[in-house]
C-alpha cells in the first residue's frame, strides 16, 4: 500500500489561510479612506487643563471583515513630541470578544471620547488616528490618518496672579472715641474728656471737695491746653445736670435746674481764669432714668434683672419714683451705690486734634517709628510709591507692634504686589496665627496657594474669606476660568476690567464685552492687552484690529512672534503676507 504524504497538503491550506487573512486585512487598509470621522470641535480646545477629545466614526456597509479586530489610537502630534490618548478596539462581528462590534453587512457607528493633559508645545498640532487591524495572528498597520488640528488655548492665557487684600481692621469700636488699634488712620482726629461734680441728696451747691478732685482738675488742664494748642481744635464745652429718679418730678425739675447754674458758674470762672474763651452748652435733666439702667446693669447687685423688670413696667414717672424709694428700702445697694452717681452735672470737652502732615509721617516712618501710633504707622507705609520702602515700614511696625496681625499681613500684601507669593507665604501664616480666621488673612493665604497651583486648597480658603471684599470674588474668577466654567468666572470678575476678565468674555462667546475691557484696562505697555485684542480680530474677522493689535504685542514682546506663529487662533493667516511680516 502507497503512503500518502501530507504534509505538502497541510502547507497550502495553511498558507491559503494566511493569504485569505491578508487579503482581509489589506483590503481594509486600503478601503480606510470609506471610514468618516466628525471630530467635535472640529479644531481641538483646551480647557481646564485638558484637550477634550470627541469623535464620532461611521464605518460602511461591507467594509468591516467579520473576524477583525481593529485598534485606533488618536495621537497628537507636534514639533518635538507627542501625544496619545486612549485606544479604542472594535471588532467582528464574528470575533469572540467584548469589543464593540461593526457589522459587516450594515456597517456601524463608533462614538469615543477622551482627554490628555495640555502642554504649551500642543499649540500647533495636528491629530492622527494610528490603526492597527488583527486577523488570527496576522496583523497590519494602516496608514496614518489625519483628522484634525490642534489645540486652541486660549484659555490658558489666565494669568495667575490672585489678589491679595491689605489689612484692615473689622471690630467694632464701641468706646465713642477715636482708636488707633481699631479705626483706619484720620487726620482730624476727635477727642473729649468728662469729669463729673457729685451733690448731696436734694442739694445744688457745689462742694469744694468735689472741685478738686482729680478728674475734675484734669478736664480744667485739658481744656486749658486744647485752647492754647495750635494742632488742637477746641470744638465745645458742655455741662449737662440730673437728679435722681427717687423724688417727685416737680423736685428734681428744680433741682436739676439749680444744678446746672451752679455748675456752670464754677467751671465758667475757671475757664475765664484759664483765658479760654469759650461759650458753655449746658442742658439739665429731671429725671436720670437711662442713667439709673445703665449703672443697675453694670452693677453687682442681686437681683438687678428683677428690679429693672418691675421698674420696666411703669411709663409713669411719679409710679416709678415711688416704686424706686420702696425698692431702695428693701435694696439698701441701690440707695448707697446707684443714686448717688446719678446726683451730678456732667461736664465734657470736645476737640478735634490736627495730626502730623504725610511728609512728617514719612520721615518718622523711616526714622522712629516707635513714634507713631498704629494707625499713623500702617498709612505712612501707604505714602511711600516704592514697594522696597513700603515693606521696610511694615516690617518696622512688626516689631514695635509684634502682636497686630497687620504687620506680617500687610508686609506679605507688598511682597505679593512683587510678585513673590512664596515669600508672601510664612508672613500671611504669621498673620493668621495672630487672628485666626481673619477673613482678609484666608484670602490672602488662598492666593498663595492659587499661585502654586493647588487650586483645591485655595479654592476653600476662599471661601473662609467670604465678605473680605471683591479681591475673593476675583481670585474665584481665576479659579473658574481653570475649572472651564467661563460664565461663573465672567460673574466673579463682573468689579474688574483686566486681561482675565477678558480671557473669561472670550471663552463665554462675548468678545465685544472682552474688548471693551481690553480698552477700559488702563496699563500702558501690557503684550497680553494688544495680544487678546489680535485674538478678538481674528476671531470676528476684524483684520485691522487683528494685525494692528499683533504687532502692538510684538513691538512690546518679541517673543509674542513664536506664540502667533503657532497659536491657532491665527490658523487662517498663517500664508497671510501681513501676519508674515509681524510675526517673521
Amino acid at each position: 500500500m502507497n503512503k500518502i504524504n501530507f504534509k505538502p497538503l497541510v502547507l497550502v491550506v495553511v498558507t491559503a489561510v494566511l493569504l485569505s487573512s491578508c487579503a482581509g486585512l489589506n483590503k481594509m487598509k486600503k478601503n480606510a479612506d470609506q471610514i468618516k470621522f466628525k471630530v467635535n470641535p472640529e479644531l481641538l480646545e483646551a480647557h481646564a487643563g485638558d484637550v477634550n477629545l470627541a469623535i464620532d466614526s461611521r464605518f460602511p456597509a461591507k467594509y468591516f471583515d467579520k473576524k477583525a479586530t481593529l485598534v485606533a489610537t488618536p495621537v497628537l502630534k507636534f514639533e518635538g513630541g507627542e501625544k496619545t490618548f486612549a485606544p479604542v478596539t472594535v471588532q467582528g462581528e464574528n470575533v469572540e470578544a467584548n469589543n464593540k462590534v461593526i457589522g459587516y453587512t450594515n456597517g456601524g457607528n463608533v462614538s469615543y471620547k477622551n482627554s490628555v493633559g495640555y502642554d504649551k508645545s500642543m499649540s500647533k498640532s495636528e491629530l492622527y488616528l494610528n490603526i492597527t487591524a488583527s486577523k488570527g495572528s496576522k496583523t497590519v498597520d494602516f496608514e496614518p490618518i489625519k483628522i484634525a488640528d490642534g489645540v486652541l488655548a486660549t484659555s490658558e492665557m489666565i494669568v495667575n496672579f490672585p489678589k491679595a487684600i491689605i489689612g484692615v481692621t473689622r471690630e467694632a469700636n464701641t468706646t465713642g472715641k477715636y482708636d488707633p488699634n481699631i479705626d483706619a488712620f484720620m487726620r482730624v482726629v476727635p477727642d473729649e474728656m468728662m469729669a463729673d461734680i457729685h451733690y448731696l441728696i436734694n442739694r445744688s451747691d457745689v462742694r469744694k471737695d468735689e472741685t478738686g478732685k482729680t478728674d475734675v482738675v484734669a478736664l480744667e488742664d485739658y481744656t486749658k491746653k486744647a485752647n492754647e494748642d495750635e494742632n488742637v481744635k477746641l470744638k465745645r464745652v458742655e455741662i449737662a445736670a440730673y437728679a435722681s429718679p427717687d423724688g417727685s418730678i416737680d423736685l428734681n425739675t428744680d433741682l436739676a435746674a439749680k444744678r446746672k447754674e451752679t455748675s456752670s458758674k464754677f467751671l465758667a470762672e475757671k475757664l475765664k481764669a484759664a483765658g479760654v474763651d469759650i461759650e458753655l452748652k449746658t442742658k439739665y435733666t429731671p429725671e436720670d432714668w437711662d442713667g439709673f439702667k445703665k449703672l443697675l446693669e453694670e452693677s453687682n447687685i442681686q437681683d438687678k434683672e428683677l428690679i429693672l423688670r418691675v421698674l420696666s413696667m411703669y411709663n409713669d414717672p411719679e409710679v416709678r419714683e415711688r416704686e424706686i424709694k420702696n425698692l431702695s428700702e428693701t435694696f439698701t445697694d441701690v440707695a448707697d451705690e446707684i443714686l448717688p452717681q446719678l446726683r451730678r452735672a456732667k461736664m465734657t470737652t470736645s476737640v478735634e486734634v490736627t495730626g502730623k502732615s504725610d511728609e512728617e509721617l514719612k520721615a518718622a516712618a523711616k526714622s522712629d517709628a516707635s513714634s507713631l501710633n498704629p494707625a499713623e504707622l500702617l498709612y505712612a507705609a501707604t505714602l511711600f510709591e516704592n514697594l522696597k520702602d513700603q515693606l521696610s515700614v511694615y516690617n518696622s511696625f512688626m516689631n514695635v507692634y509684634p502682636e497686630d496681625w497687620r504687620g506680617p499681613n500687610n508686609a506679605g500684601y507688598v511682597t505679593v504686589k512683587m510678585m513673590k507669593y512664596a515669600d508672601a507665604k510664612p508672613l500671611f501664616e504669621k498673620a493668621d496665627k495672630l487672628k485666626n480666621n481673619e477673613a482678609i488673612v484666608q484670602n490672602n493665604l488662598g492666593a498663595v496657594a492659587l499661585n502654586a497651583d493647588d487650586a483645591e486648597n485655595a479654592e476653600i480658603l476662599f471661601g473662609a474669606a467670604a465678605g473680605a471684599g471683591d479681591e475673593v470674588n476675583y481670585n474665584m474668577g481665576i479659579i473658574s476660568v481653570k475649572k472651564a466654567e467661563y460664565d461663573k468666572a465672567v460673574r466673579y470678575f463682573s468689579k474688574y476690567k483686566d486681561v482675565n476678565t477678558a480671557v473669561a468674555k472670550i471663552m463665554a462667546g462675548d468678545n465685544n464685552g472682552a474688548l471693551r475691557d481690553l480698552e477700559a484696562f488702563d496699563h500702558e505697555g501690557c503684550f497680553m492687552k494688544e495680544y487678546l485684542k489680535a485674538v478678538i480680530g481674528a476671531r470676528t474677522a476684524k483684520e485691522n484690529l487683528l494685525f494692528d493689535s499683533l504687532k502692538a504685542a510684538c513691538d512690546i514682546k518679541a517673543e509674542m512672534k513664536t506664540k502667533a506663529k503657532n497659536d491657532m487662533e491665527f490658523a487662517k493667516y498663517f500664508e497671510n503676507a501681513k501676519f508674515k511680516a509681524i510675526v517673521d
